[in-house]
């Protein structure tokens, strides 16, 4: 039985891939920081006691910022394969929490690398690169592209991307990354763009809610299906020599267009209720990510599934469901579901 280690497990990411290993048969193991309320909810429906037979799935307490946590957990378990997902990953918070942001994300990447070179372990290793890296990167972008990054976030990934490379070539890490461009689900953060749209759909339908404030609707970009990544992680460490890999659909969209469908979802007429709020741009906007997948459809095999509109609209249904679920659970959780119009 093969053994998997997950940063970040209780992330969307995280989460589908948890569930993608274990349905290949592995044991995964997730490190989960600690806090003073519970933060598991998107694995918590494949959480099981340990005490139970048969359990395959394990969380552990670690961070990325302490490098002693790190190579514990790796003395303790030593994984056949290790997928780095943690990181502070909101771009728009990067700005206000940089310091923070590089040490989880950049440094947080480079105590993973130097755990797995102190103990020895055998381990794959998988490191979630991002499209932001790009930047003002003219599109299409592949893996020959120029980085340009624009916010604190895109230049820690490009840190933990480039110290990737680096160790596989000073020392032979079977260490690959997945330049990933966006990817979205029913599981995606409520800050993020889609997430924040598809659940203020539901809650104007309800009218529970008046009014969707946003930044720059101009910005397009590539948009997936978060299970279809995934896939793309434990492929690459399925090959035979590490590499970097581009992620995307090839189809890339204006935040305005994905508003335009998600409200059409639930009949609604978007202009009557979205308002652009300046507060939301970023000091220095990314304008067009669109990805040049064409090596990974090649050499791994990987295709998405998932349409934009399909994509839209999964999300949208999985949000109004939530709701109505929420509203006949009674008012106070109701009232809790829809206190932040965001």
């Amino acid at each position: 039985m093969k053994k998997a280690l997950i940063t970040g497990c209780t992330g969307q990411d995280g989460s589908y891939l948890t569930e993608f290993l274990l349905e290949k048969g592995y044991e995964v193991h997730g490190l989960k920081r600690r806090a003073s309320s519970f933060n598991t909810d998107r694995v918590d429906h494949i959480f099981r006691d340990f005490h139970e037979t048969g359990n395959r799935f394990y969380l552990h307490y670690a961070d990325l910022t302490d490098g002693s946590s790190l190579t514990s957990v790796l003395h303790e378990l030593e994984p056949d394969e290790i997928y780095n997902l943690g990181a502070q990953s909101h771009v728009k918070v990067s700005f206000e929490v940089p310091e923070f942001t590089a040490d989880v994300v950049a440094l947080g990447t480079l105590r993973m690398l130097e755990a797995i070179r102190l103990t020895g372990v055998k381990s794959r290793f998988y490191q979630a690169s991002s499209s932001e890296m790009f930047g003002s990167a003219p599109p299409p972008q592949s893996e020959a592209t120029v980085f340009h990054p624009r916010s604190p976030y895109a230049c820690a990934k490009m840190f933990g991307h480039n110290i990737t490379v680096n160790y596989r070539e000073s020392y032979g890490t079977h260490a690959s990354s997945g330049i990933l461009f966006n990817h979205e689900s029913p599981r995606r953060g409520e800050t993020f763009v889609t997430r924040k749209i598809t659940r203020a759909v539901a809650r104007i339908k309800q009218g529970v809610q008046q009014k969707l404030f946003l930044g720059n609707m101009d910005a397009r970009r590539d948009w997936g299906y978060a299970p279809d990544y995934v896939r793309a992680m434990w492929m690459m460490l399925q090959q035979d020599k590490p590499d970097d890999y581009v992620i995307g659909t090839g189809e890339a969209h204006t935040v305005r267009e994905f508003v335009e469908l998600a409200f059409a979802c639930a009949d609604l007429d978007w202009r009557e209720y979205v308002e652009v709020d300046p507060r939301y741009f970023r000091p220095a906007e990314v304008d067009y990510l669109l990805a040049d997948a064409s090596k990974a459809r090649k050499a791994l095999g990987w295709e998405p599934t998932v349409t934009f509109n399909q994509l839209v609209r999964l999300m949208v249904e999985a949000d109004m469901l939530e709701l109505e679920a929420r509203r006949k659970g009674g008012t106070e959780a109701l009232r809790l579901a829809t206190a932040s119009e965001g």
